[in-house]
C-alpha cells in the first residue's frame, strides 16, 4: 500500500499524458451531442470516485448527474429511458459483474457509454463505446490508492471535455501537488501513534471533498479495522454530532474555498465539545485550535484539491495500520476483485 501511495505522482502523470489527447477528441464528440443527463455507476472505492464525479460534473458542466443503483437493472430489470444520457462506469478491474450489466443495459436503452478502468483488456473495456484508462500499473494492495486518484484524474479529463471550467493546464499540475502532499509522511507517522488504540471515529467534509470523507473512512475500516463513519458537515449537525464526547476522534477535510467557513465553524464547535480533531487543510489556512492539523504544502484552487487532499488520508490509514500491527495489504475477508450482482 505504501509503495502504491508513493507511486501516485508518476501514475497520475502517466494517465494525464496518455489520455489528454483522448479527452480532446472526446470533447469534439460531446460537442455534437446534447447530453441531458449523466449517470455514474460503480462499487466500493470506485463508488467514492463516482461521488466525486457527481459534484465535479454538475459544478462544471451544468448537466444533472445521477449515481446509478445497480440492482434497479440487475435484480429488478427496470427499463429506463436513457436517450441523450451519458453513462459512465468506473471499475479498477473492469470486471465488476453488476457494473458491466448496467452498462450493457444502458446501451440497449439508448445511452452513450464510457468506461474508466485500469485494465485495457477487461470486460468493461470491450463493451463500452469509449474507454479511458487509468494507467496506474498493476494494483497489488487490496486497499486501492493510486487507482482511486487515477479515476479522479480521468473524471477531470471528462469534465474538461464536457464543459469549460476544468482546464488541462490545472489538471496537469495535480501530480506535482501530490508530490508535495507526500512530504507529510514523517509528520503523519508521528501523528498516528496518538491513535494506535482508536476503534471508532468520524470523517467529515462537504462539497468536492465529500467523496474523500467516504474514501478515508473506507480505508480506515478495511486497513485498520476502525469503525469510521462518514458525514457531510451539514448532515453531521442534524444529529450525529450527538455522538461526540470528550476525546472522540473527528477528521475533517477543510480546503480553502466555498466550504471552508462552514467547516471552520464545525471545527470550533468540536473543540468546544473537547473532541479530538484532525484537520486536513492548506499551508496558509487560518485554522481554529485543533488537536492536530495536516497542511498540504501547496496552495491549490478548491476545484483541484480532492486528489492531493486524499493523499494524507491514505498515509494515515497505511501508517496507522502499521502502528496497530496490522498488514494493510492483507485485510481479512477482502480480495482485490469483488463480484456482485
Amino acid at each position: 500500500m505504501m509503495e502504491e501511495i508513493h507511486d501516485e505522482p508518476i501514475a497520475l502523470e502517466r494517465a494525464f499524458r496518455a489520455e489528454r489527447a483522448h479527452a480532446f477528441e472526446f470533447k469534439r464528440f460531446c460537442g455534437r451531442q446534447n447530453f441531458r443527463l449523466i449517470v455514474l455507476v460503480a462499487r466500493g472505492t470506485s463508488d467514492n470516485a463516482a461521488l466525486f464525479g457527481r459534484y465535479l460534473l454538475e459544478l462544471t458542466t451544468g448537466i444533472p448527474v445521477s449515481l446509478a443503483a445497480p440492482s434497479v437493472h440487475t435484480l429488478y430489470h427496470a427499463r429506463l429511458n436513457l436517450r441523450q444520457a451519458l453513462v459512465i462506469g468506473i471499475s479498477q478491474s473492469g470486471e465488476g459483474t453488476d457494473i458491466n450489466l448496467v452498462l450493457q443495459a444502458a446501451r440497449r436503452q439508448g445511452a452513450c457509454t464510457v468506461g474508466i478502468t485500469n485494465e485495457p483488456h477487461s470486460a468493461m473495456a470491450r463493451l463500452v463505446d469509449e474507454v479511458f484508462l487509468v494507467r496506474a500499473g498493476r494494483q497489488r494492495s487490496v486497499a486501492a490508492t493510486k487507482t482511486y486518484t487515477g479515476q479522479l484524474l480521468v473524471l477531470y479529463l471528462l469534465a474538461s471535455a464536457l464543459g469549460q471550467a476544468v482546464t488541462l493546464e490545472e489538471v496537469g499540475r495535480i501530480p506535482g501537488h501530490v508530490r508535495q502532499a507526500l512530504r507529510l509522511e514523517s509528520e503523519i507517522r508521528e501523528l498516528v501513534e496518538r491513535y494506535r488504540y482508536m476503534h471508532e471515529c468520524a470523517v467529515v467534509a462537504r462539497g468536492l471533498n465529500y467523496a474523500n470523507a467516504f474514501e478515508l473512512s473506507l480505508k480506515l475500516m478495511e486497513t485498520c479495522y476502525v469503525v469510521a463513519e462518514r458525514f457531510s458537515a451539514a448532515d453531521f449537525l442534524h444529529g450525529p454530532i450527538a455522538l461526540v464526547e470528550r476525546d472522540f476522534p473527528v477528521m475533517l477535510f477543510m480546503p480553502p474555498g466555498k466550504t471552508f467557513a462552514e467547516m471552520n465553524r464545525l471545527a470550533k464547535r468540536l473543540r468546544q465539545l473537547r473532541a479530538e480533531t484532525v484537520v486536513i487543510s492548506s499551508s496558509d489556512s487560518k485554522l481554529p485550535a485543533a488537536t492536530r492539523a495536516l497542511r498540504v504544502p501547496d496552495v491549490i484552487p478548491e476545484l483541484y484539491t480532492p486528489i492531493p487532499y486524499i493523499v494524507p488520508g491514505q498515509l494515515v490509514a497505511a501508517l496507522l495500520a502499521e502502528a496497530k500491527g496490522i498488514d494493510p495489504d492483507r485485510p481479512r475477508s477482502l480480495k482485490i476483485v469483488t463480484r456482485t450482482r
